[in-house]
Formats: structure tokens, C-alpha cells, sequence
């Protein structure tokens, strides 16, 4: 049902359902994703939201309103942190967030965001950590050795969930791929009214959002709307040639081909948009039957794992990968294992979280 609606959005010349039982499916997927604020602004913007049933339209205008006010005050926050970034002259780029809800889905509230995720050169890391401490966000989670980003909170009065502040310095793993996010930077221009505040280009924008939906596996359909939306908004401002050059270069290109494969497939409409260029179509095929697939039993799991190991370009990559889910850090197998206490020995901790692999590998046999 939702694919349907997405497919409604972006063709101008399809016509809504009319029938109160789609709807009905439809909202509680839409509110299952919580990607209300995107389906209400994207309805609204394109002159369609009338064409729906009202209970329909109250239910998304709610959970706009309320995605609204959390954003209003998630700007604040970051206009704050960006203003004391300016006066310690330390270059930022804000990430995603309410400014990427704006320039990309046109209002503030058009798209929900829990957190704030910054980038920073990497010889500013400690002070930019100083930065964010010195504003409150005292709270620092433990450090991923394997990951690029810190993370510092504060209690926020009358909420029950602390703000997040997420500092990053690149935007994948190390030894992952033979990436220089220097790129982005010589690329990014200053925001209006600042010397050392910046804005990630179109381009780059794209390739962020394009390696984010893949790290969480295209998961949600809102990695589906931040880069159906992208495209929709730049067309041929970006080159899919420039685009799979630089990923081959990066070594990126699997992760990114296999992303827009998956995109594409899954919505046809894209190609009337911009064309996917002829080169990928070798990996349409195997896309588009992954897709087709039940979302259970063992050939969804042997997608998984080759989501997993192999969308990288590198063998060394793919060994590095097999190694870190093998014998993951103890940071990694606690979250896995969803462990609040770390009284636990790392060694009956590994041992827990193979335990629950096999069993989980089981379950979809038998499946």
C-alpha cells in the first residue's frame, strides 16, 4: 500500500484512490515508519492532500504538528550550537536534520528529526567536543572505536528522551573504502550570515544520503523518500556518471549502485524523473529479484548476508566487515545483544550473541 501512495506522489498524472479502505491500510503504515510529516507535506505541496479522505488528512496534519514543534526546537538547539562553532571559529556542517528538511522538502516540519548530527575536520574533534560540553551536552556515550562520530546528551525538562548531539568527522568506517571526506568540505559553502558555518552541496548531500540508506540496509521508507526526494528536487543538477566515477574511485560504487538499484527498482516512476544510467543495469536484475523475495526464509537471509560482506568493492574491505561481525567489540555485542549491564565477561557476552545468531538462523530455516 505505501509503495502505491510513494508512486502516487512523484507520477503527476496518477490519480489518488478513492476507496476509504486504502487509506485505512495505508495510515498505519505511514505511522508505523513515522514518515507522517513527509507524506502530508509531499501531499500538500503537490495539491493532492484534498483528494484524500479527511480522517486521513487529520491523522497526518496531528503527526505534522506535533514532528513541527519538536523541530522548531531541535533549530534553536542547532542554530545555538552553530553560532558558539562561529565564535570559537571551528568549521561545521550541519547534517540532515531540520536543515535538509527544509532545503529538500520545503518546510521545517516536513520531515522528522530526533537528534543533531554535525561534521567537523578531524583536528577540531576535541574542540568541538569542548564546544558541545560547554552548552550542556555533558552527557558522552561511550566511544565505537570502529565508528566516526561521538555522541553527547542533555536532559531536556519535560521529555523523557535527552537531546542528542551526534559530532562526526567522516561519514563511513575507516578501511571501509579509500574515501577522503575532504571532498565534501573543498565542495561546501558557507551558510548565509557565517564565515565558518557550511552546507554540504547537492551533490555531496546526495552521496551522504545515498551511503546512510545503505548502512541501515534501506530499513525504512524513509531512506526511500530522503533520496526519491533528493532526485525529485536536483535532477540534473547531479551526474550519475560524475557520481559513479567518484564512487569507483572511492570505492564505494557496489554500496552506491546497489542503493539506487534498489530505489529504482522498487519505484519505476524514478526513471521518468532521471534515467538511471544504462551502465548499472547489469545489477537491476539481481536487484529487483532480491526485492521479490519474501521478507522471511533462507534467501532473505542469504541477502542479508551479502548486504553484510559484500556490497564492498575490496576483498580486504569484505575481510575486514567478516572480521568485525565475527569478533565484534564489546561495545558492539552488548548493543547487539541489547545489554544495559556490562558486569558481564566479554567472552560469555560473544557467546550469548552467537547463541542468539544460530537461534535466529534456525527460526528462518524453519521458516
Amino acid at each position: 500500500m505505501l509503495d502505491k501512495l510513494i508512486t502516487y506522489l512523484y507520477d503527476p498524472n496518477a490519480n489518488l484512490p478513492s476507496d476509504d479502505e486504502f487509506y485505512d491500510e495505508v495510515i498505519k503504515e505511514i505511522e508505523l515508519y513515522f514518515i507522517s510529516p513527509q507524506v502530508y507535506s509531499l501531499l500538500k505541496e503537490k495539491g493532492k492532500l484534498g483528494n484524500t479522505p479527511l480522517f486521513f488528512q487529520t491523522r497526518l496534519k496531528q503527526k505534522y504538528q506535533e514532528t513541527l514543534y519538536q523541530n522548531l526546537f531541535i533549530k534553536n538547539q542547532t542554530d545555538h550550537i552553530i553560532r558558539k562553532f562561529e565564535e570559537e571559529q571551528i568549521e561545521v556542517i550541519p547534517l540532515k536534520g531540520v536543515y535538509f528538511a527544509e532545503k529538500y522538502f520545503g518546510h521545517i516540519g516536513a520531515r522528522g528529526t530526533s537528534d543533531i548530527d554535525i561534521l567537523v575536520k578531524r583536528k577540531d574533534i576535541n574542540k568541538a567536543k569542548e564546544a558541545v560540553k560547554s552548552m550542556n551536552f555533558e552527557i558522552e556515550e561511550e566511544f565505537i572505536p570502529s565508528h566516526f562520530h561521538s555522541s553527547f546528551s542533555k536532559e531536556i525538562p519535560g521529555s523523557a528522551i535527552p537531546l542528542t548531539v551526534e559530532i562526526h568527522w567522516d561519514i563511513l568506517k575507516e578501511k571501509t573504502a579509500n574515501f577522503n571526506i575532504q571532498e565534501f568540505w573543498g565542495e561546501a559553502v558557507r551558510l548565509e550570515g557565517f564565515q565558518f558555518v557550511k552546507t554540504l552541496s547537492d551533490y555531496h548531500t546526495f552521496y551522504m544520503i545515498c551511503l546512510h540508506g545503505w548502512r541501515h540496509n534501506l530499513d525504512s521508507p524513509k531512506h526511500f523518500l530522503d533520496i526519491i526526494q533528493i532526485i525529485d528536487v536536483v535532477k540534473d543538477r547531479i551526474s550519475y556518471e560524475t557520481l559513479f566515477k567518484d564512487a569507483k574511485r572511492h570505492q564505494t560504487y557496489k554500496r552506491m549502485v546497489r542503493t539506487l538499484s534498489i530505489v529504482y527498482s522498487q519505484y519505476s516512476i524514478l526513471e521518468q524523473i532521471k534515467e538511471l544510467s544504462s551502465i548499472e543495469n547489469q545489477f537491476k536484475g539481481f536487484t529487483s529479484s532480491t526485492l521479490e523475495q519474501e521478507k522471511k526464509g533462507i534467501k532473505n537471509y542469504f541477502a542479508f548476508m551479502d548486504y553484510q560482506f559484500f556490497s564492498y568493492d575490496s576483498v580486504w574491505h569484505s575481510l575486514i566487515e567478516m572480521r568485525s561481525w565475527l569478533l565484534p567489540n564489546r561495545f558492539e555485542v552488548t548493543s547487539q545483544l541489547k545489554e544495559t549491564s556490562k558486569q558481564r565477561s566479554y567472552s560469555y557476552s560473544l557467546l550469548m550473541l552467537y547463541k542468539q545468531r544460530c537461534n535466529s538462523l534456525v527460526k528462518v530455516l524453519g521458516s
